[in-house]
């Protein structure tokens, strides 16, 4: 597998990390990294599974909720992370529904990120992603 799977638990560390690598390295912060946020809860895991190896770096993190995944995506802005759900719509050969939030953007903080992740698929997918309560 190209990148590294984390637990669900671990996605506020991982988003911490994340941050503080951008701020000790990054002195512009311009969308530092970008978190892509996919709904693949009509996919089957091994098909899910496939399409993670191929387009996926090594520095990516693959968070996954159920088939809700979450993309940590180092040293990518938000037009980049379109180019990889992109991919993953060409795979799937269908629209999927996803959004994408970029640090420092969107969100100064881990839980300001997935605040903007939960408002923004409330508002544009019309999803209620509740599970990131106890995150916030």
């Amino acid at each position: 597998m190209a990148s590294i799977r984390f637990n669900f638990s671990e996605l506020v560390s991982i988003l911490k990390l994340n941050i503080g690598i951008t701020n000790r390295l990054d002195e512009n912060r311009a969308e530092s990294f970008t978190v892509l946020f996919l709904d693949l809860n009509e996919m089957d895991l091994e098909v899910i599974n496939q399409s993670l190896e191929q387009f996926l770096r090594d520095c990516d993190s693959i968070i996954s909720y159920e088939n809700y995944y979450f993309f940590i995506l180092p040293y990518t802005d938000k037009y980049g992370s379109l180019v990889v759900k992109n991919m993953f719509e060409e795979f799937f050969d269908k629209p999927l529904p996803a959004l994408e939030v970029a640090f420092p953007v969107d969100g100064e903080s881990a839980s300001e990120l997935l605040a903007s992740i939960q408002l923004m698929a409330k508002t544009t997918l019309s999803l209620e992603l509740h599970f990131l309560d106890n995150l916030l």
